[in-house]
């Protein structure tokens, strides 16, 4: 795969799955470990794909107040769940998976 089929790989990731900025740079990084550290060859540059663009907005996020109050509102085994979810960091797969 030479920079032309790069290119148009990553193009079609911006362009026809309209991916994040951030998923099309983790697949060239992907690329570029593949390159150096298993083929060990020299990675085709400099490339002229089209960039996806960055999210211009902001996640909205709770505050730990608006947290309190939104576990409040739940009882028994679902806030359990809830303060797992919120205090672990664990995903809602793996809290599912439990019960």
């Amino acid at each position: 795969m030479g920079a032309a089929e790069i290119e148009a790989f990553l193009t079609h990731l911006a362009k026809d799955e309209s991916v994040s900025a951030s998923t099309q740079n983790q697949a060239l990084n992907a690329l570029l470990f593949l390159y150096r550290n298993v083929l060990q060859i020299d990675f085709p540059v400099p490339l002229h794909a089209l960039r996806a663009k960055r999210s211009e907005r902001l996640p909205t996020v709770l505050s730990k107040a608006e947290v309190a109050l939104v576990i409040s509102g739940i009882q028994g085994l679902h806030q359990l769940m809830a303060k797992l979810l919120y205090g672990c960091g664990l995903r809602l797969r793996n809290v599912c998976a439990c019960g």
